[in-house]
């Protein structure tokens, strides 16, 4: 059966852009301050957006929060409806973060037609469900958070949004390897897309925006996870760096990048000597492929044997990094390991290393330098050109590493990581 071709009535008519206000989408801020830098100044009306995680990784208390906040600000009433607890369950949580306002409203409910009862009832300005995969539609066929429940539930929530103008976020789960739950067109459907993420053993949580159709993908909002609840943390570095008062062998700092945000973090190594068996290796915060191979080109062009030695390398705080950025700083740190000798205090690598032993520039290296800068670390080693200053000789070919000025930071340019060890450890 072919698609008509004939044109029927419209809906609206088309309007030119020019002739179109932006001030009834104009964004609102939720009060909490890192959300709102994830979601690009906060909720726009009738928004829906989809919050993923582990379970466990603080998703409830952080949008009880958010609830709070908004209400507090005098936005309006606030509905949290819970398929997972009883409002008993909440108000107990609720206590303990200090949520209490009265036009924060509270319900449990399962059952789509409920939920939407509850949204008539109480008029929200701000609807939270908690969760998708826990509210089902009789109507539709299919199991609890199955496909097909999932893909209604999603559809009548955001039809809802749409047509109330009324900002919605919806919890959702998360599979094994990490990804959201349910049918992809659930991410289709919604127009934000976070997740929420976090070590059991860590107090650190990130949230990273996956879809924005309203601001920013790449942004990243730090919170810190306390037993008054989620706390936002703007300047997150300090959680990354050890407090050690002098230089200790087997540390080297570098700054990696969460989104557009560069963060301070500290890298450890540690090398034994292997008491008989296979040397062993352990990797913790970092990418254990990365480690191993700048491993094999510390021993290959620094000179130094750690193939019969065991490695431990680490990061602090919690945070995980996977950039080659932070290669240079793996490499110093386990040379500093390895050789028992400590780098000089307050000093910041930034730098991937190549198999042939060169160091070569990434991106956003400028931000990096600055934020180190900012943050009084007066020495930086990068690779060649890393300050965009470089001059027409360039430092790749006089075997030493070159210096120049940004701020009151010293850059140093280092060609090869043999240049770099030279200059930091003799």
């Amino acid at each position: 059966m072919r698609a008509s071709t004939v044109a029927g009535p419209v809906t609206t008519a088309a309007t030119p852009v020019t002739a179109l206000s932006i001030l009834p989408a104009a964004a609102q801020p939720t009060g909490v301050d890192e959300l709102d830098r994830v979601l690009g100044g906060g909720l726009v009306p009738g928004v829906v957006v989809l919050l993923a995680g582990e379970p466990g990784v603080g998703k409830s208390t952080l949008l009880l929060e958010v609830a709070k906040q908004w209400t507090a600000d005098g936005k309006g009433r606030a509905l949290v409806v819970s398929g997972e607890e009883s409002v008993g369950q909440i108000r107990l949580r609720a206590e303990r973060i200090g949520a209490r306002h009265d036009e924060l409203f509270l319900a449990a409910e399962n059952d789509l037609s409920a939920a939407l009862g509850q949204v008539e009832a109480v008029a929200p300005s701000l609807l939270i469900i908690d969760s998708v995969q826990t509210i089902r539609c009789g109507a539709t066929e299919g199991t609890d958070g199955g496909v097909s429940q999932v893909r209604t539930i999603a559809a009548a929530l955001s039809a809802v949004a749409k047509r109330r103008n009324l900002p919605t976020i919806l919890v959702g789960h998360v599979t094994k390897d990490g990804s959201v739950a349910g049918p992809r067109t659930l991410e289709h459907l919604v127009d934000v897309v976070l997740s929420f993420e976090g070590e059991r053993h860590s107090t650190l949580r990130l949230l990273r925006a996956t879809k924005n159709r309203f601001g920013n993908a790449e942004e990243v909002g730090c919170f810190a996870l306390e037993e008054t609840g989620i706390v936002g943390v703007p300047d997150p570095s300090a959680m990354f760096v050890s407090s050690h008062r002098a230089p200790v062998a087997g540390t080297c700092l570098t700054v990696a990048m969460e989104g557009t945000r560069p963060l301070v973090a500290e890298v450890q190594a540690l090398v034994n000597e292997t008491s008989g068996g296979p040397a062993r290796r352990a990797v913790s915060g970092l990418d254990s492929s990365r480690v191993a191979l700048v491993q094999a080109v510390v021993e290959r062009h620094a000179g130094l044997r750690l193939s019969d030695r065991d490695l431990f390398a680490a990061t602090v705080g919690g945070v995980r990094i996977t950039e080659p950025a932070a290669d240079l700083a793996i490499a110093l740190a386990i040379a500093s390991a390895r050789l028992d000798k400590a780098l000089p205090g307050r000093v910041i690598a930034i730098g991937e290393v190549g198999l042939s032993g060169e160091l070569r520039r990434v991106r956003g290296l400028s931000r990096r330098i600055a934020e180190a800068s900012r943050l009084g670390y007066r020495t930086i080693i990068v690779p060649p050109d890393g300050t965009g200053r470089a001059d027409s000789s360039g430092s790749a070919g006089s075997g030493a590493a070159s210096s120049g000025k940004s701020g009151a930071a010293d850059v140093l340019q280092a060609p090869t990581l043999g240049v770099a060890l030279a200059a930091l450890l003799g």
